[in-house]
């Protein structure tokens, strides 16, 4: 059955389904997949570099379908959101930071204001910005994320009724069609989709890492701030990040303020290692909802199988 929701009719797709913006794996071509198989694709330009911008952006502008970016809040300006602008997307997410100086940019330009919310606080901070939708993000998102947030089964309806008539999109730990069910069975207009995405034919990952999440477990993510004072990110420490088990978890668990007490020793024992091939350049970023995560389909071919699985699973729930 089709799955029609504030967010469906608001943005013209066929699908309650959103690609989450990671910063740089979700390029182009994976936006544009997304967004043909009628979900909404959304770029994730992170702190918006203009080269990176200048490649992808052409690439999603040139689907023809319904289209957006995300930017990292804390670490973006108004010049890289004027640069999107130019190329028309119906959509710009804010994710991690107080997005007040771009909304009234954003909203001059046609374009909805999405903001992801991590907490109660910036909940009713989204609101009073009048965004157009809201992303609750539980803790069981891969990537970063509140590091003292609350889990997307309790945390999603809140937020609904707080910003109600807002529709709302889950995000955390959904990666498959029972869990968009699910989000909708919460009263959520949809969900917001990164780690089953990353294990696609066009995200920009190094194959190896798509293969580390089809052979990844949840229990073997771990949020932390670890990973990102040893490779001097510039994350506020408000923001964690769930991963993979690394080799520097384990030598630096329960240990991060020591890591932290000398951030350029950290930076260059862990360039050291990377160098040795000791670890791997890059974390991997995985949500709890891994395990779902057992093959490297086409992005457009795997929101057609989100969609399915979420309107028989609630079929089977309705008892039909």
């Amino acid at each position: 059955m089709p799955l029609s929701t504030a967010f469906t009719k608001m943005f013209g797709v066929r699908h309650p389904i959103a690609l989450a913006p990671m910063g740089g794996s979700a390029g182009g071509e994976l936006a544009a997949a997304v967004s043909r198989g009628g979900g909404l694709g959304l770029l994730g330009a992170g702190g918006g570099d203009p080269d990176w911008l200048a490649r992808e952006l052409p690439i999603v502008a040139r689907a023809g379908k319904p289209w957006g970016v995300g930017f990292q809040t804390w670490a973006t300006d108004l010049e890289a959101i004027e640069r999107t602008l130019e190329h028309g997307p119906v959509a710009v997410m804010f994710s991690f930071g107080d997005p007040s100086p771009f909304v009234e940019r954003v909203h001059q330009a046609g374009a909805a204001v999405i903001i992801q919310v991590t907490d109660l606080e910036e909940a009713r901070h989204a609101v009073d910005l009048d965004a157009d939708v809201i992303v609750a993000q539980g803790t069981e998102s891969g990537g970063h994320g509140a590091r003292h947030g609350r889990s997307t089964l309790p945390f999603v309806p809140v937020v609904v009724d707080l910003a109600e008539p807002v529709p709302v999109l889950a995000a955390g730990g959904i990666a498959d069609g029972r869990g968009v069910a699910a989000a909708l069975a919460l009263g959520a207009a949809g969900a917001v989709i990164g780690t089953r995405f990353q294990a696609t034919a066009e995200a920009l990952v190094d194959p190896s890492t798509a293969e580390a999440l089809v052979e990844g477990r949840g229990q073997d993510t771990e949020r932390n701030r670890i990973l990102d004072i040893a490779r001097s990110s510039r994350w506020p420490s408000k923001y964690s990040a769930r991963t993979l088990g690394h080799p520097w978890l384990d030598r630096w668990r329960d240990r991060e303020a020591e890591l932290a007490a000398d951030p350029a020793a950290a930076r260059l024992a862990y360039q050291a290692d990377v160098a040795r091939v000791d670890v791997p350049p890059l974390p991997v970023w995985a949500s709890e909802a891994v395990d779902l995560v057992t093959d490297v389909p086409g992005a457009e071919e795997l929101v057609a199988t989100l969609a399915s699985e979420a309107s028989r699973a609630l079929a089977r729930a309705a008892g039909h």
